[in-house]
C-alpha cells in the first residue's frame, strides 16, 4: 500500500516539473500550489526531486559548453589579427577629414548667408499673403461695427454670418481672429436683447392702442350695418347683394380697418385710421427676422404667443363697476376687438408667427371668459335701457369679430340669456308702471263730454259698443281710466321687447314667438300679480272691486287686438302652426275670480260689522213691534250695494246676493246659539222674529234679478222653521213628524232646538215667562221637561247613529 502511494507521488512530481518547465513563469503559481495541497511531506519529496532535476540540467549544460569551446578560441585569435589594420585605417580617415573641413569652411559661411536672405524673402512674401487675407476680415468687422451703430441689426447678422463662414476660417489661426470669433456670439446676444426690447415696446404699444383700434373697427362695422340696412330698405325686391356678410370677412383691407362703407359727409372727409397707422409693426417683423436668422425662431414664437396670452387675460379682465355705465362695456369691447384685430394682422402679415389654430384657441379662451363676464355683469343691470345698449354693443362686437373670421355663435346664444334678463327688467319696470296706474285710478266709469274725448279714448283702447255709441254726449264708458292706460302700456312693452329682438339674425317667426312669450309673461305674471295685490288691498272697497271686474272684462276682450298688433309688427300669420297664443283670457279670468271672491269676503265682513252692532235685550217680556235698527241699516246697505252690482255679470251678482243672505242667516242663528247667551225670553224671540221677517222681505224683493221663485228666501228657511216652532209651540207636531220628508219643521235640528229650549227653560224658572199658563203651570213645566227629554233622546240617537 505504501509503495503504491510512493509511486503515485513520484509520478505526480514528474508531471509538476514538466509543467514548470513548459509553462510561462506567470502561470507557475497554480502548479506550485498543488504541491502544498498534496499529502504531508510531499513538499520535501518534491524539493528533493527538484534538486535532482536541477543537477541533471547542470550536467547537460556543462557537456554543451565543453563541446563548443575550441571554436570560440579560434574566433578570438582571428579578431586580434584584424586590430592592427583597423587602427591604420582610422588614422587615414581622420587626416582626410581635417583637410576637408579646412577646405569647406568658407563655402559654409557663404551658404549660411544665402540661406538667411532666402528665409527673409520667404517671410516677407508670406507676410504680404497673410495680410491680404486679413484685410477683408478687418474690413468686414469694421462694416459690422458700423451696422450695429446704425441699428441695422438684420444686415449685421448677415455680415456676422459671412465673417464666420467665409472670412474668419481663412485666418482662423491668428489670435485677433480668435478674439473676433469669440466676440461674435456676444454681439448676437446683444442684438437679440435689443430686438427683444423693441418687441416689448411693441407689445406695450399695442396694449395702449388696442382701445382705439377696437373703437375704429366697431365704428366702421356699425356704419357698415347702417349702410346695409338703408340699402335693404331701398331695395324693392331684396335682390341687392349685401356688402357685409356675417359668414365672411368684412370688406376691409386685409390687415387693416379701412372699409368701403359710406358714411356721412363729415365722416367721409376724415382719414380712416388703420392698425398700421396706430401701431408700428416693424419691431415684430424685425425681431422675427433676427430670431429666424439666429436659428431661434421657435423660442421667439413661443415668447410672443406667451406674452400675447398674458395680455389677453389682462384685456379680458373687466373693471368691477363695468355694469354701471355704457362706457364701461364699450371700453371693454373696444379693447378685445383691438386685441384680435392686431392678432389677425400678425396672422396675415407674418408666416407662422401666429397660426389660425393659435388665434382660434386664443379666441375660444377669450370667448368663454367674455361670456362669463357678460353673464355676471349683465345680471347686475336693473335698467332695461342699459341692457338694451349692452345688447346692441354685443351685436356690433360679434359682427366685427365675425368679419375677421372668428366664430361668434356663442355670443348670440348669450344674447338669448340676456334677452330673458332684459324681459325681467322690463317686467319689473312695467310692474311699477301698472301699480302707479292702479293707484291713480278713481275706479269709476270714464266720463266723455265731447266727440273728441270719445275718439281720444277709443284711439288708445279698442272699445266698440253700439248701445253706448248711440247715447248722446255727455256719456260714460263702462271701464275706468286705467283700462286704456294698461292697454297702451302693454303695447309699449311689446315695442320695448321688440327692440331687443332686432339685429339678432332671427326669422320673423322666432321674433313673433319671442314677443308673444314675453307678452304672456307680462300678462300672466306682472299684470296678474299687480291685479291680485290690488284686489287684496284693504282700501279697495266693494265699488272698486266691481269696477275692477268690469275693467278686466274689457281688457280680456282687447287681447285679440293685442294679437293682431303683434301680427302686424312681425308679419307672421296667426294661423302658423307654432304661433304662441296670448294667455290674457286666463289672466283676466283669474283676476275676476279673485275680485269676486274678495267681494264675497268683504260683503260678509260688512255684514259681520252690522251684526256686531246688534243689542238685543234677551230678557225682554215682549217685542218692540218693529225690527231692530241695526238690521234695517244692514238691509239698506245691501240694497244699495246690490244696485251697484247691476253692471256685473248676472251670476256674479246672484252669487254675491245668495252668499250674503246665507251668511246673514248663519250669523243670526249663531247669535241665538251663542254659548255665552244663557237665557232668552219669549219676547226676545218675538223681536228676533221681526228681524228675520225683514230679512225674508228683503230676499223676496229680488234685490238682484235672475232668481227663480223663492230661491233667495230659502237662505233663511232654517231660521224661519226654528222660530215658527218656538212661536207656535208646536212640539207635538215636530216630535211626531221628525225624520219625515214632509215634516213641517224638517230643517230644525234637534240639538239646535234643545239648546234654545234650555235657554228659555232657565228663563221661565226665574222670570215666570209662562205666566199666561198659570192655571196649568205645573203641567206646562212638566211638558217642557218632557220635550227636553225627548229632544235629548233624539240628539243621543243621532250621535249613536252617526
Amino acid at each position: 500500500m505504501a509503495e503504491n502511494e510512493t509511486l503515485e507521488s513520484i509520478t505526480e512530481h514528474e508531471r509538476i516539473l514538466q509543467e514548470i518547465e513548459s509553462t510561462d513563469t506567470a502561470c507557475v503559481g497554480p502548479t506550485l500550489r498543488s504541491v502544498y495541497d498534496d499529502q504531508p511531506n510531499a513538499h520535501k519529496r518534491f524539493m528533493e526531486k527538484l534538486d535532482a532535476r536541477i543537477r541533471n540540467h547542470d550536467r547537460e549544460i556543462e557537456k554543451m559548453c565543453n563541446f563548443h569551446h575550441q571554436g570560440f578560441v579560434d574566433a578570438i585569435t582571428e579578431l586580434l589579427k584584424v586590430r592592427a589594420d583597423a587602427e591604420k585605417l582610422m588614422g587615414q580617415v581622420t587626416d582626410t577629414n581635417q583637410r576637408l573641413q579646412e577646405a569647406g569652411r568658407e563655402v559654409t559661411s557663404q551658404t549660411e548667408e544665402v540661406i538667411r536672405c532666402r528665409l527673409q524673402q520667404r517671410n516677407m512674401a508670406t507676410t504680404v499673403e497673410k495680410l491680404q487675407l486679413c484685410i477683408p476680415v478687418l474690413e468686414m468687422y469694421s462694416k459690422l461695427k458700423e451696422q450695429l451703430e446704425s441699428k441695422r441689426y438684420y444686415a449685421a447678422l448677415k455680415t456676422m454670418e459671412q465673417l464666420e463662414n467665409v472670412y474668419i476660417p481663412r485666418v482662423s489661426k491668428y489670435r485677433f481672429c480668435q478674439i473676433m470669433a469669440e466676440t461674435l456670439p456676444k454681439l448676437r446676444e446683444e442684438i437679440k436683447e435689443i430686438s427683444m426690447s423693441d418687441l416689448k415696446d411693441f407689445l406695450e404699444s399695442i396694449r395702449k392702442h388696442s382701445d382705439k383700434i377696437g373703437e375704429t373697427a366697431m365704428r366702421q362695422a356699425q356704419q357698415h350695418r347702417t349702410f346695409i340696412s338703408a340699402m335693404q330698405k331701398q331695395a324693392s325686391s331684396g335682390c341687392t347683394k349685401p356688402l357685409y356678410s356675417l359668414n365672411g370677412r368684412t370688406p376691409t383691407q386685409h390687415n387693416g380697418l379701412h372699409g368701403e362703407e359710406p358714411a356721412e359727409e363729415e365722416e367721409s372727409e376724415e382719414e380712416v385710421l388703420t392698425a398700421q397707422d396706430l401701431v408700428d409693426f416693424s419691431p415684430v417683423y424685425r425681431c422675427l427676422h433676427i430670431y429666424t436668422v439666429l436659428g431661434d425662431r421657435d423660442s421667439f414664437e413661443n415668447y410672443y404667443r406667451k406674452q400675447r396670452k398674458k395680455q389677453a387675460r389682462l384685456v379680458l379682465q373687466p373693471q368691477s363697476n363695468m355694469h354701471e355705465t355704457v362706457e364701461g362695456y364699450r371700453k371693454y369691447f373696444n379693447q378685445i376687438v383691438g386685441f384680435f384685430v392686431v392678432e389677425d394682422h400678425i396672422l396675415h402679415a407674418t408666416q407662422g408667427l401666429v397660426t389660425r389654430a393659435f388665434t382660434d384657441e386664443l379666441w375660444n379662451m377669450a370667448l368663454s371668459k367674455i361670456i362669463a363676464v357678460l353673464r355676471t355683469h349683465s345680471s347686475y343691470c336693473s335698467d332695461p335701457d342699459l341692457v338694451l345698449e349692452l345688447k346692441n354693443m354685443i351685436v356690433i362686437f360679434a359682427d366685427t369679430l365675425q368679419g375677421y373670421g372668428f366664430t361668434v355663435n356663442r355670443l348670440f346664444d348669450l344674447l338669448f340669456e340676456i334677452r330673458d334678463q332684459y324681459n325681467e327688467t322690463l317686467l319689473k319696470k312695467w310692474a311699477l308702471v301698472f301699480r302707479e296706474i292702479f293707484e291713480q285710478d278713481n275706479y269709476s266709469p270714464i266720463p266723455v263730454e265731447t266727440e273728441e274725448e270719445y275718439k281720444s279714448v277709443i284711439s288708445r283702447f279698442p272699445f266698440h259698443e253700439a248701445d253706448i255709441e248711440k247715447q248722446p254726449f255727455p256719456k260714460k264708458l263702462p271701464m275706468s281710466q286705467s283700462v286704456p292706460q294698461i292697454y297702451t302700456q302693454v303695447k309699449e312693452f311689446i315695442y320695448a321687447s321688440l327692440k331687443f329682438s332686432e339685429s339678432l339674425h332671427r326669422s320673423s317667426t322666432e321674433i313673433d314667438d319671442m314677443l308673444r312669450k314675453s307678452t304672456n309673461l307680462l300678462l300672466t305674471r306682472t299684470l296678474s300679480g299687480c291685479l291680485q295685490n290690488l284686489i287684496k288691498k284693504p282700501h279697495i272697497g266693494l265699488t272698486e272691486l266691481v269696477q275692477i271686474i268690469i275693467n278686466t272684462t274689457h281688457l280680456e276682450q282687447a287681447c285679440r287686438y293685442l294679437e293682431d298688433f303683434i301680427t302686424n309688427i312681425t308679419n307672421v300669420s296667426p294661423e302658423t302652426i307654432h304661433t304662441t297664443r296670448l294667455y290674457g283670457l286666463a289672466t283676466f279670468k283669474d283676476a275676476r275670480h279673485a275680485a269676486e271672491g274678495e267681494i264675497y269676503t268683504k260683503l260678509n265682513q260688512k255684514i259681520d260689522e252690522f251684526i256686531q252692532l246688534a243689542d238685543y235685550e234677551w230678557g225682554m217680556s215682549e217685542s218692540d213691534g218693529r225690527a231692530s235698527g241695526y238690521l234695517m241699516d244692514l238691509i239698506n246697505f245691501l240694497r244699495s250695494t246690490f244696485q251697484v252690482f247691476t253692471h256685473l255679470p248676472g251670476k256674479v251678482a246672484q252669487t254675491a246676493c245668495m252668499s250674503a243672505c246665507k251668511h246673514l242667516a248663519s250669523s243670526l242663528l249663531q247669535m241665538l246659539l251663542d254659548p255665552d247667551l244663557k237665557q232668552i225670553s219669549l219676547g226676545a224671540i218675538q223681536q228676533f222674529n221681526l228681524d228675520v221677517i225683514q230679512c225674508e222681505l228683503f230676499a223676496s224683493s229680488e234685490p238682484v234679478p235672475g232668481f227663480q221663485g223663492d230661491t233667495l228666501q230659502l237662505a233663511f228657511i232654517d231660521l224661519r222653521q226654528l222660530l215658527d216652532l218656538f212661536m207656535v209651540w208646536d212640539w207635538s207636531t215636530y216630535l211626531a213628524d221628525y225624520g219625515q220628508p214632509t215634516s213641517k219643521y224638517l230643517r230644525v235640528n234637534p240639538s239646535t232646538a234643545l239648546a234654545l229650549l234650555e235657554k228659555m227653560k232657565d228663563t221661565s224658572k226665574k222670570n215666570n215667562i209662562f205666566s199666561q199658563f198659570r192655571k196649568n203651570d205645573r203641567d206646562k213645566q212638566k211638558l217642557i221637561e218632557t220635550v227636553v227629554k225627548q229632544l235629548r233622546s233624539l240628539v243621543n240617537g243621532m250621535s249613536q247613529h252617526s
